[in-house]
């Protein structure tokens, strides 16, 4: 597929999927404040700023997140080890002697709605695509706290499939994560277009699975194969017959 996708050819879409963070919501608060606010009940004073530099270079050098071969009853642990592993690099040699209630606190806030905020655009786009029939997914580098997140943002209902990298046993950019999203969905890649705003994961990724993809790009200059926020998406759609 070339780089730049002509938009007459999303006439035949009849399944979007969506990346999660960044695409549909994301942190209320920095990664920085937060572990900043956590860590001072633990005795531990460092800057958002400094926990947001500490967070970013753990997170790239982290393994995938996901873990294939693994039985599925043992992924749920692997989930949170691979969390912990990061916090602790985050943490370094400033870790409290009560880190492990520490971690637990962060693991379990970062499930739950009150640590994310839906982008304001979201849910309309959802519900226009919703009501036109337009099977709906997501395909995300997450873990299966994923799925508590959507419930309590009330974005859960639209969606047929939610995979999650954990659980996928592949993470994007891997052609293989948005095939499992495909076989969920009942689709060919020729009938799906992929929206998120990783230029490698999502836009790379889906192409290699031979989605189409839009780059959403939270920039006030759209172009052809790039969107400024889910607003513009209908208007990508508007070739396909009414559903």
């Amino acid at each position: 597929m070339s780089s730049r996708e002509p938009v007459r050819s999303l006439g035949r879409i009849r399944a979007v999927t969506f990346d999660a963070g960044g695409t549909l919501f994301a942190p209320r608060e920095s990664v920085g404040e937060t572990y900043a606010r956590f860590a001072a009940r633990y005795g531990v004073v460092l800057s958002p700023a400094d926990f947001q530099k500490r967070f970013e270079r753990a997170f790239r050098q982290a393994p995938p997140l996901c873990f294939p071969g693994l039985p599925a009853e043992q992924i749920p642990s692997a989930e949170r080890s691979w969390w912990r592993e990061l916090v602790a690099a985050v943490f370094a040699k400033d870790q409290p002697a009560a880190f492990e209630a520490l971690f637990d606190d962060l693991f379990t806030y970062y499930a739950s709605a009150n640590a994310w905020r839906v982008f304001e655009d979201v849910r309309p786009a959802l519900e226009r695509l919703h009501v036109r029939g337009f099977a709906l997914g997501i395909v995300s580098n997450f873990d299966a706290r994923l799925f508590q997140i959507c419930g309590e943002l009330g974005l859960a209902r639209y969606f047929r499939s939610i995979v999650v990298s954990s659980r996928a046993g592949a993470a994007k950019p891997s052609a293989e994560i948005f095939r499992v999203a495909l076989a969920e969905l009942g689709v060919d890649p020729a009938e799906a277009l992929h929206v998120g705003d990783s230029w490698e994961e999502d836009v790379l990724g889906a192409r290699s699975a031979g989605l189409h993809t839009l780059w959403l790009h939270r920039a006030p200059e759209p172009s052809e194969d790039r969107i400024a926020d889910l607003r513009d998406l209908g208007m990508r759609l508007a070739d396909n017959a009414d559903r």
